[in-house]
């Protein structure tokens, strides 16, 4: 049976934040096009390792293959109001869903705002009940269309801070900025993000993608 692929990947350009994109060879002089690449660890869609948020954490090149690729369940949360906080109360419905190692990736349709100004500032997020009660049912990744799982107010840096320590310390991979959620079919699909082999890295951009049957 044919498998559709849905690309749930922002695209990766020059002017982005924290990227980049010169040329360093062309064809014409050198013979052959190559390029410099300039990537903050945490642009465009990406993974968060451990260490982004805790001393002496984790990193990037160590997460298991395995936690990253597998089953992963669609859970709709679009109803959500700008910069607001999904609780346990919105996940219940779910809650036959949310297992030990099961992997969850919460559509907001947030991607559609990337381009404009309240991407950052006015972006739904986990609150801390949330993530404590993720980490307290062996959740294994967590994917968001948001560019982070908590506010990236300057006023909330201690609900950041204690949303991503909930998260990583409980050894919940944190994939953000995911893009076409609302494209999938299926409440469950086949999802793959892997983050580039960063010797002790915070974080990396991945290139994460869903199989549907």
């Amino acid at each position: 049976m044919p498998k559709r692929f849905v690309d749930l990947t922002l695209t990766v350009r020059h002017g982005m934040r924290g990227v980049a994109i010169e040329p360093h060879t062309r064809i014409v002089p050198d013979g052959y096009n190559t390029t410099n690449l300039h990537l903050y660890s945490h642009s465009g869609t990406h993974m968060d390792a451990p260490l982004h948020f805790l001393d002496g954490g984790s990193t990037i090149e160590r997460w298991p293959l395995g936690q990253l690729v597998g089953p992963a369940h669609v859970i709709n949360l679009s109803s959500v109001a700008p910069h607001g906080l999904h609780t346990v109360a919105d996940l219940l419905p779910h809650a036959d869903k949310v297992t030990p190692g099961c992997r969850l990736l919460l559509r907001t349709d947030w991607s559609l705002h990337a381009d404009l100004p309240d991407y950052r500032p006015d972006m739904p997020r986990i609150s801390a009940e949330l993530a404590r009660w993720l980490v307290e049912r062996g959740v294994a990744l967590v994917g968001v269309e948001t560019p982070s799982v908590a506010s990236l107010r300057p006023e909330n840096k201690a609900e950041l801070t204690a949303v991503h320590q909930i998260l990583l310390g409980g050894n919940i991979v944190i994939v953000e900025s995911l893009t076409n959620l609302r494209e999938l079919r299926q409440e469950t699909v086949e999802f793959i993000a892997l983050p580039l082999k960063i010797d002790g890295g915070d974080g990396s951009p991945v290139r994460a993608v869903a199989i549907e049957e």
